[in-house]
C-alpha cells in the first residue's frame, strides 16, 4: 500500500497538513452522508475523528482514497489513512520495524469505521516502507459516541501492534529449509492467484515469489523469507508465459494489489500463514 506522503519521512517526519489531506483524499472531509444512506447512518467527518487522534499524539503520515466509478459518490467513498506516533523519541534506521495503525472508512455505506494494526519494515529514511502485516481490526458501526470508540479502538489495537513487534525476532531465529520455503510460497501463492473454488491459472509460479528484490533479503530465515514472499504477492511484476485459448504462447505479468480492501485482506491472510508457519518452525 503506498498511501506514503513525503511527510512520512523516518528521520524528519511530520503530520499531513489538512490541505496535504484534502488534495490526497477529499472523501476525508465528507460532513454527510451519501444520498443513499438512510436516517440512521450517522455520518462523522473522519476529519473530526483525525483531530480528536491527533490531541491523543497520533500523526496521519499517509492517505489515499478508492475511486468510485458511480457518479456523486467520489467525495463520499471509501479511504484509508495511516498513523503514526511522531513524538516517541524514536530513532529509525533502515532494517527497522514500526507499528502504525490504518484507520479506515467511508461516509457511503462501503465501510464502517475500521482500525487496523499495521508493521511496516523501514526500507529508507525517505519514508520507502513494506507493509508487512496486518494484525488485528476493530470496527466501529456509524452510531453513537463513535469518535469516543475509534479513539479507545485506537489504543487497543495499537497494543496487539506492539505485542506483534516480537514478530521480526522472533521469526529471524528460525531458519527455513526448501521444503519449508515451497510451502510459504505455494500457500501465499494460492491466497494472492486463486479464485473462490481454489482454482489457480496463471502462469505465476509460487517459486517466484521466493526470489529476493534487494541483495539484503537474501537470507534463509523465516522473517526474511516471509517478507520477500509478501512483496512480490503485493507489489506485483512477476513475468510469466501460458497459452490463450489457441493454445499460442502469451506472457503474462502479475499486477499489484491496489484495492484498499484488497490490500488489507491479503496482508491479514499473508500475516497468519507466517504466524503458523513460526508455530510449526517452534515445535519441530
Amino acid at each position: 500500500m503506498s498511501i506514503y506522503a513525503k511527510t512520512a519521512r523516518f528521520d524528519t517526519g511530520r503530520a499531513l497538513s489538512e490541505d496535504e489531506m484534502r488534495t490526497i483524499a477529499p472523501s476525508i472531509f465528507a460532513t454527510s452522508a451519501h444520498e443513499s444512506r438512510s436516517k440512521r447512518f450517522m455520518p462523522i467527518p473522519t476529519i473530526e475523528i483525525l483531530r480528536g487522534l491527533m490531541k491523543e499524539g497520533f500523526a496521519p503520515v499517509g492517505a489515499r482514497q478508492s475511486v468510485s466509478r458511480t457518479e456523486g459518490k467520489a467525495n463520499f467513498t471509501k479511504h484509508l489513512i495511516r498513523l503514526r506516533r511522531l513524538d516517541d523519541g524514536n530513532v529509525y534506521k533502515v532494517g527497522d520495524t514500526v507499528c502504525e495503525i490504518l484507520l479506515k472508512n467511508a461516509n457511503d455505506g462501503t465501510s464502517a469505521y475500521e482500525l487496523l494494526a499495521g508493521l511496516f519494515r523501514v526500507c529508507c529514511l525517505n519514508s520507502l516502507v513494506a507493509h508487512t502485516g496486518t494484525i488485528d481490526a476493530i470496527k466501529v458501526r456509524h452510531s453513537g459516541d463513535v469518535q469516543g470508540k475509534v479513539i479507545e479502538g485506537t489504543y487497543r489495537v495499537l497494543a496487539e501492534a506492539e505485542r506483534a513487534l516480537a514478530a521480526p525476532q522472533d521469526w529471524s531465529s528460525f531458519t527455513m529449509g526448501r521444503d519449508a520455503k515451497e510451502v510459504l510460497a505455494e500457500a501465499a501463492h494460492l491466497l494472492r492467484f486463486g479464485d473462490a473454488d481454489g482454482a489457480v491459472t496463471t502462469p505465476i509460479k509460487p517459486e517466484q515469489l521466493l526470489v529476493p528484490r534487494r541483495q539484503e533479503d537474501r537470507a534463509d530465515d523465516l522473517w526474511t523469507v516471509w517478507n520477500v514472499v509478501q512483496e512480490n504477492s503485493i507489489k506485483g511484476g512477476l513475468r510469466g508465459v501460458g497459452r490463450d485459448e489457441t493454445g499460442r504462447p502469451r506472457r503474462s505479468t502479475s499486477r499489484p494489489i491496489n484495492g484498499i480492501d484488497q490490500d488489507i485482506k491479503l496482508n491479514k491472510a499473508l500475516w497468519l500463514v507466517g504466524e503458523r508457519m513460526a508455530r510449526l518452525l517452534r515445535n519441530r
